[in-house]
Parts: C-alpha cells; structure tokens; sequence
C-alpha cells in the first residue's frame, strides 16, 4: 500500500498520483503557489484517487475559488476508488467543513485527528490564529491552541509544518522564548515555508525586534511568489514595520502593490483584514488616509461579506464602514453580530463610528468595555493591536497621557516606545 509523506495509507495504485498527492500537500502545508495544479496532477494520474479530490477542493478553497471547489468535494464523494476508515472519515469531515457546516466539521476534524494525529491536511485546521478553535469565538481559544498543538507535536518529531504550528501557539500565548526555539528548528528544515516565516515575523513582532524582522522579511519576500496565499499578509507585516520606522512611502508601495484588494490575489479574509487594518493604523500614527481609500474597502467588505459571521472578519468590515462614512452597512453589523461574538462586536462597531465622529470619550469607554476578552474574535495579537492603539489614541485626544502610557506598559510593554500612536512617544 502507499503512502504519504506522513505514514497515512493512501488508496491509489499510480506512484506518480502518490507523488503529486505528496507535493500538492506539502504547498498547502507551506502555503505555496500552484496547490489546485499538484492536486489536479495527481488526479490526472489516478482520477478515482479521492484524497487528491479533496486536496484540491481545499487548495481551490486557498484561491477562492469557491464554485470549482465545491464541484471537486463532490467529486470527492463520488470517486469509485478503494477509500479506507482513515479516508471516509477524511473525506466526511472536509465535506462538512467545506460546505460551511463548521458547527458540526469541528468535533469531527477533532475526532478524526484523535484517531489519526498525523493526517496532517485535516489537523491544519485547528491549528493557527485562523483555524476552527481560532475562530470559535470561545474564551481561552489561545490557550486550546496551544493545548492541540502540544497533543500533536510528539506524533510529528522533526517536522517543519508541526514545529512551526507549535512555535506559533506559544508565540500566541506569551511564551516567546520557547517560540523562537521552535520556530528556527521549523525554518531549519524549510526556509521557504511561508507559515513558518509568518510566525517568525510575529516573534520579531512581540519582542520588538523591529530592525531584524524588517531585515529577514524583506529577504524573504522578495522571492516569494505573489500568488502564495500568504504573500498579502507578509507584505502587511512589512508594511506595519515600514510605518512604524516612519518609512511611509515604503508602506504605500506595499499597500499599492501587494495588499490594496485589486492587486492582492490573497483569501478575502485577508484582503480585507489586512488592508482595513493597515489603513487604520496609519491613520493612528498620523498619517493621512484619503477617504477613498477607506470607501474601497468598505465597498470589498459588503461585496464578499454581506452577512456578519465570524467576529475577527466583522470588526475589520465595522471598521472600514465607519471610516469610510457608510452607516448604514455598519448598522447592519452592529443589528445583526454573530452571537458568539456579538458581545464584543457591536461595542467595538459603535466605538469605530465614534472615533470617525472624534467623540473621544465614548470611543474609549466602548473601546474599555471590549479589551477583557477581545482574543475570542480571533486573529493574532499583532492583529488585535489595532483595538490597543485607538484605544490609547482616543485617550491621548483627551488630554489623559499618563493612562494611556500606563495602559501600554500594562497591556503591551514589549511595545513601549512605539511610534504607531502619533503624539504617544513625545509626551
């Protein structure tokens, strides 16, 4: 029987379909471009091979290509090929993922992955800021990451996805020493696995260490082919490093060339994430948005997210319909929240359009009423910093320096000193 580069059996008689399947994996897994074309390859060899099936349904799903996907699950499920207990569940679960049924994909995924810890493409899942637990909505949704991804690490040894996962989680949870560790054993074995470089950026990131990061990621990317669905948000990494060293030609380019929605060729999720963030926090260092740049984004937001679901995707929209003066798509957000995250969703939508009318004490006590729990959205700390700095924003705009200086030391102190809140540094 064959396998794959992790030990699963995999039901196909074409050693060429294995190899595909093998490399297809290790693209997504990398979050390198051409993932649908290794899986279609090795479909092309074995058209019965289910597994590739579903591998490209997910690699579709990376290029938002949603319609395609669809029809590849199906084929999936249709596939007349052997499929073993491994494979059925495998297949059952992505089909419930993919189908938008994440309610009931988790528990199966988790299931699944108890019995086969090393079925590496479904264990994904979970792992991440961006994974089912990361968007769960659930309170101490760090700490299960960090949990999972401890379960998993001594059934993968010396490999590069697992170590960086982990090396993530850590990173997520404060304990950066060890992420490092981590992280330099995972890029050791594949420098060019950009979920590796991303968590090494967010390390640089939380221990400050501005000059170096700038320096490995601008290396980094400069081979990295646009079409890796992580090029826009590591571009957005060196984006906020360029504004923060107050280099903010260099965060335009990145923004005009990598990031803005009608160049970056990255999920929808982080196309609007990445550029309503970046817009924000220019704007909180003090630099001048143009307002069309802001109705930009919010025109993407309703086009690819009409309906609120999860919170991490619903702020970034609230955001960028505040900014752009649109209040009614931001009513629609703030009536309607998710209710795993509503909670904290419509006081943050309603501090963003005070802080767009500059009604500063009400920004801040809706902003203060958000900050105890605001990891259940989702998204890195890096990402959540945006909430920590217009809240420090709008205490500097009423005159109270001392908290908001106090507050960094409290909440973020490996970020004083900071220049990404204009006035923050020089009082």
């Amino acid at each position: 029987m064959k396998q794959d580069r992790y030990g699963n059996t995999i039901s196909t008689g074409s050693d060429a379909a294995r190899d595909h399947y093998i490399a297809a994996t290790d693209l997504l897994l990398a979050g390198q471009p051409g993932i649908s074309d290794a899986f279609q390859n090795a479909i092309n060899h074995d058209p019965d091979f289910a597994l590739a099936h579903v591998g490209l349904a997910r690699g579709l799903q990376y290029e938002n290509r949603l319609p395609e996907a669809k029809v590849a699950m199906a084929a999936a499920r249709d596939a007349k090929g052997p499929r073993s207990e491994r494979e059925a569940s495998h297949i059952a679960a992505f089909d419930l993922l993919l189908s938008g049924k994440t309610a009931q994909a988790y528990p199966a995924i988790r299931a699944h992955v108890d019995n086969h810890p090393r079925d590496a493409l479904l264990a994904q899942t979970c792992s991440s800021v961006f994974g089912l637990i990361g968007f769960s909505g659930k309170p101490g949704r760090e700490a299960e990451t960090l949990a999972y991804m401890a379960k998993l690490l001594p059934h993968y040894g010396e490999d590069w996805w697992c170590l960086s996962q982990y090396a993530f989680a850590l990173c997520e949870t404060g304990n950066l020493d060890a992420a490092d560790h981590y992280i330099e054993r995972s890029l050791a074995l594949n420098p060019r696995n950009a979920n590796g470089a991303h968590v090494r950026s967010h390390i640089y990131y939380e221990t400050g260490d501005i000059d170096l990061g700038v320096s490995y990621l601008t290396e980094w990317l400069e081979p990295y082919d646009r079409a890796g669905y992580l090029h826009g948000h590591l571009s957005w990494h060196a984006a906020l490093w360029a504004l923060e060293q107050g280099d903010t030609q260099t965060m335009w380019h990145r923004l005009e060339t990598d990031i803005r929605p009608d160049v970056s060729q990255s999920m929808p999720i982080n196309v609007l994430t990445d550029a309503a963030s970046l817009l924000f926090r220019a704007e909180l260092a003090g630099v001048e948005v143009p307002q069309d740049r802001w109705h930009e984004i919010s025109v993407y937001a309703q086009r690819f997210f009409p309906k609120t679901g999860i919170g991490f995707i619903d702020i970034h929209a609230a955001l960028a319909h505040a900014m752009a003066g649109d209040g009614d798509a931001l009513m629609q957000i703030i009536a309607a929240p998710n209710p795993s995250t509503g909670d904290v969703v419509t006081p943050l939508a309603e501090a963003f359009r005070a802080l767009a009318q500059q009604n500063w004490a009400e920004a801040t006590s809706l902003l203060i009423g958000a900050m105890g729990d605001h990891a259940r959205l989702g998204g890195s700390r890096a990402q959540r910093d945006l909430l920590e700095f217009a809240l420090l924003a709008a205490l500097l705009k009423q005159g109270k320096d001392g908290e908001a200086k106090h507050l960094l030391a409290l909440r973020r102190p490996a970020l004083v000193g900071t220049q990404s809140v204009h006035g923050l540094s020089v009082h």
